[in-house]
């Protein structure tokens, strides 16, 4: 697999690390696309010397920031011949934040490392994806999004910018979930936009990995000790890379596109509620997702707003 080529998000850590390995233990050349040069430096000798692996490109990216993405991106094309792979797997998370943060842009940091981010860079790269004989997309959602089967769940479409920041109250866990429906629902809207290309586009529903000590000690007293007791029974984050692995290039997957996939690699379908079992089943694992995600009024305003803040970089 010398020849086929992946780009992850986030690669120094996390499932994106644990990605990395893999894919580059399977012989593929993979570019880490990472804003810590410093510490991915480290992780790039690592995974090179433990997979023998010499294709392990280190590669700067800030996904919150369009101009970052607009120099990756351009950079990346005067290199590479083609892209097949392209994961978007960095997030903006920050436990116990409690005020507004904004991009270069001026997008609250949420939506511009998870939404706005993977959606530019994803257009700027599209022709390059379109030279692969097998083009695959994958875009690393959660089971926050389950939120939004309480109907008066919303994403706050008024305040991406930070224009209430003034006088409505910061989640970071809430603009968490929120960014990341929205990446759902563009996910789907690319989906289509795409398939005539052969690109396919999907995203993986990620429920519970083991958590670093670093992610637990920015959390508060509290959801600390739930964190602590969580990890105790949470997977390792190699068997989700293995997930990413096997959507972005097994025959299963290969003619999928515009789906929601969970950790047993299932396909996830709408509903309109849960309740009861199904509600408590899924907090192991996802069978349904809200309707929300589909729902054209919601997928036309974040499409729409993705084209007018990205329209002056494309």
């Amino acid at each position: 697999m010398e020849d086929k080529i992946v780009i992850i998000t986030g690669a120094n850590s996390g499932i994106g690390k644990a990605a990395s390995y893999k894919f580059a233990a399977e012989g593929y050349r993979v570019i880490m696309a990472c804003r810590n040069m410093k510490i991915s430096s480290a992780v790039q000798k690592e995974i090179i010397e433990t997979t023998n692996n010499a294709n392990v490109d280190l590669m700067e990216l800030d996904v919150s920031s369009f101009d970052s993405i607009r120099t990756f991106c351009t950079a990346f094309k005067a290199k590479y011949p083609r892209l097949d792979i392209l994961i978007h797997n960095a997030a903006y998370l920050n436990h116990g934040v409690k005020e507004y943060k904004l991009s270069p842009e001026h997008i609250e940091l949420s939506f511009a490392t998870n939404t706005f981010g993977p959606y530019l860079m994803t257009r700027l790269l599209v022709d390059h994806l379109a030279k692969s004989e097998d083009p695959r997309i994958l875009n690393a959602c959660t089971t926050n999004i389950k939120n939004f089967f309480d109907p008066k769940r919303k994403i706050e479409f008024d305040n991406l910018r930070g224009e209430l920041k003034d006088t409505r109250p910061y989640s970071t866990y809430k603009m968490y979930g929120d960014s990341k429906m929205a990446l759902l629902m563009l996910t789907f809207k690319l989906a289509e936009e795409f398939k005539s290309m052969g690109i396919k586009v999907n995203a993986i529903q990620i429920n519970r990995v083991k958590l670093s000590n670093e992610t637990i000690q920015k959390m508060n007293s509290i959801w600390k000790v739930f964190a602590r007791i969580q990890n105790l029974t949470n997977p390792l984050p190699a068997g989700m890379a293995d997930n990413y692995f096997h959507i972005c290039t097994s025959d299963e997957f290969k003619n999928v596109t515009g789906q929601l996939i969970n950790h047993k690699r299932e396909i996830v379908k709408s509903s309109t509620t849960e309740k009861g079992f199904t509600q408590l089943k899924n907090i192991f694992g996802s069978s349904s997702y809200p309707q929300y995600a589909i729902n054209p009024l919601n997928v036309d305003q974040i499409w729409n707003m993705s084209n007018a803040l990205t329209e002056d970089v494309l």
